[in-house]
């Protein structure tokens, strides 16, 4: 009896997301306009940033492009506005973005307000500090009496200010209103160290005017789990941008990558079979097409692919995967199935 009425559970779910789906403003707004609009961030390298030609590259910008390839079968469409820490959740409050990929963390106080919903995390990170070299520090510890270098309003000041609390440390708080302001004080001496999310350490230390002279320190002071948002009036549309997440997860637990998405469509694994559109009927409660997850693997790749590509082995961060490897190998990104 229990199988019988899950079983018709699911018919009524599959037909209820097929009717919801069609309802989904944000993606009819976005499909009619032809472009997603995505909150990126003003300048992270690895994460989000414009080169010289206006051309972006990052692990958060490799994720809007995977949600206009479901959408559209084209990664290139795609408009990124950039938006500082203080802007960003009122921009994609008010609409003016259809989703925020901006290397936010994760906490009750930015997830509780009305109107924002997190969609899952496509970063594990953990905020860190980096000094000067010839001063001498080799832990948070020796900190006491510093000044530090920290961007206002910003999760990141409020843990410098905790941890440096609970370990009876005192120091003097530096804040500015944007990152790049906050590392030009530090570049110029304004204070002894900087603070942020231990990924945008190793960008920011790149744009010193001399990155050699400065050492991140190996204390982790935060849990940082960083991910997209949306907001919390259209459901179906926050469920698009959570399962291009999985896809991209799923497809690498899976082994499917962009060099061999076409050979996989012919492979005998049920898993792979959904996962590529082949079997099933599993795009329509997104209101995409069945072959929605290949689209994003043929176009931007799976989450080892994008990770490795902007900030990892093959990027100027050289950053290991740690807890962003795989369930299966140790770290914490995990999947529900398509199925």
């Amino acid at each position: 009896m229990i199988r019988v009425i899950s079983a018709a559970l699911l018919v009524v779910a599959a037909a209820f997301g097929v009717a919801h789906a069609q309802t989904s403003q944000t993606l009819a707004q976005v499909k009619s306009r032809g472009s997603l609009n995505c909150g990126a961030n003003t300048g992270l390298i690895g994460f989000g940033a414009p080169d010289a030609q206006g051309n972006w590259s990052g692990l958060d910008v490799e994720y809007c492009r995977a949600i206009a390839a479901a959408i559209f079968n084209d990664p290139g469409k795609v408009t990124f506005v950039p938006l500082s820490a203080k802007d960003r959740f009122r921009v994609l409050l008010a609409g003016e973005v259809d989703v925020l990929v901006r290397n936010s963390t994760w906490t009750i106080s930015n997830d509780t307000p009305p109107g924002l919903l997190f969609v899952g995390v496509n970063y594990y990170d953990g905020q860190g500090l980096m000094v000067r070299r010839k001063l001498g520090v080799m832990s948070v510890m020796q900190l006491a009496g510093a000044s530090i270098c920290v961007q206002r309003g910003t999760t990141t000041e409020l843990n410098l200010v905790d941890y440096f609390r609970t370990n009876n440390l005192k120091h003097t708080v530096v804040a500015f209103d944007n990152g790049p302001d906050t590392l030009k004080a530090y570049d110029a001496g304004r204070c002894d160290a900087f603070t942020t999310d231990a990924s945008s350490l190793y960008a920011e230390r790149l744009k010193l005017t001399a990155p050699d002279d400065h050492m991140i320190l190996v204390e982790i002071i935060s849990k940082e789990p960083l991910g997209p948002l949306t907001r919390d009036d259209d459901p179906q549309w926050f469920k698009l941008v959570r399962w291009v997440h999985f896809a991209m997860l799923n497809a690498e637990e899976l082994g499917v990558t962009r060099a061999n998405v076409d050979q996989m469509r012919g492979s005998s694994n049920p898993e792979i079979r959904r996962l590529l559109g082949v079997d099933g009927k599993f795009g329509e409660g997104l209101g995409l097409t069945n072959d929605w997850a290949y689209r994003i693997v043929k176009n931007v790749g799976n989450y080892g692919e994008s990770f490795e590509r902007t900030v990892g082995s093959r990027s100027v961060l050289r950053m290991s995967r740690g807890q962003n490897a795989l369930w299966t190998k140790g770290g914490l990104q995990y999947a529900p199935p398509i199925r």
